[in-house]
């Protein structure tokens, strides 16, 4: 198998780490981006010219793109991108602050849409490409204490599906990782916290108490994954990473076809004198 060009934003520590590890241990070639370039110094120590360790501020637009076109310049070609940078905003919905929501979605969104943006006409000239999405088991399910942190994500979500239809003519997948339960610092240093009001103190501490029963998964483990679902000749639009995911949206998805069918009888008449013909 011929070896791959990556870009992975917020490569120095975590998921975006490992996963760059990984495709340079295999001989591939990592465009690695951190704020601070110095915190990628030991891949390049290690890889040598297999690295470009370059500035990125995912929230600057200009600097996403010339750190793209630098990428392509150095290799000559992008085969994966991977928009990992990111952090969990906690906080009762009450509690967000503007800049709080505000500094949310100009990481997770709006991050995310400047890098795929640039990334998108040099793998349309190459007619391939595959673009990775970093979510959560949060991009389609809910929690308390989180809310600002899932509008993120959703948007992620809505976006690149969309973004799925519109490239497929052009040899270019899209791939939603949804993460479930690692043990990364997304909750610890990463993490920010809006002002807690008191009177939601008692549904942080249910969700505390849920956290606390669930055993996290092994970030390095999911190198072997994420190499497998670069090399799927057809790559899926979603993936969870962990076996938590696919329990928890089973009884998710069986809840909402149980909710949307007993109140069905809305939607009918929401539909005024039309009649509904079904079945």
């Amino acid at each position: 198998m011929a070896s791959k060009v990556w870009f992975i934003t917020g490569s120095s520590k975590g998921f975006g780490k490992v996963w760059a590890e990984a495709a340079l241990a295999r001989g591939d070639s990592v465009a690695a981006t951190a704020r601070d370039p110095k915190t990628l110094s030991d891949l390049v120590e290690k890889y040598g010219d297999r690295v470009a360790a370059l500035k990125l501020d995912v929230t600057d637009k200009a600097e996403a793109g010339a750190a793209i076109a630098e990428a392509h310049k150095r290799f000559g070609r992008l085969d994966v991108v991977i928009n990992n940078a990111g952090y969990g905003q906690f906080g009762a919905i009450e509690e967000i602050s503007e800049e709080d929501a505000r500094t949310q979605i100009e990481t997770n969104v709006f991050g995310a849409l400047w890098v795929t943006q640039a990334a998108l006409p040099i793998m349309r000239a190459q007619k391939s490409g595959h673009i990775i999405q970093i979510s959560s088991i949060g991009g389609v399910n809910a929690f308390p204490n989180i809310g600002m942190y899932h509008a993120s994500k959703w948007a992620l979500e809505g976006f690149s599906q969309a973004l799925g239809l519109e490239v497929a003519e052009f040899g270019i997948h899209v791939t939603l990782v949804e993460p479930a339960g690692f043990a990364t610092d997304w909750s610890g240093p990463s993490a920010k916290r809006a002002t807690p009001n008191p009177v939601y103190d008692s549904a942080r501490a249910r969700m505390l108490e849920r956290r606390a029963n669930v055993v996290p998964g092994d970030p390095e483990a999911t190198g072997r994954a994420m190499l497998a679902l670069v090399d799927a000749a057809e790559p899926p639009l979603r993936v969870f990473f962990g076996d938590v995911g696919l329990p928890m949206i089973r009884q998710e998805y069986a809840s909402r076809l149980a909710l949307w069918e007993k109140w069905d009888f809305i939607a009918d008449m929401a539909q005024g004198e039309k009649k509904n013909r079904k079945g």
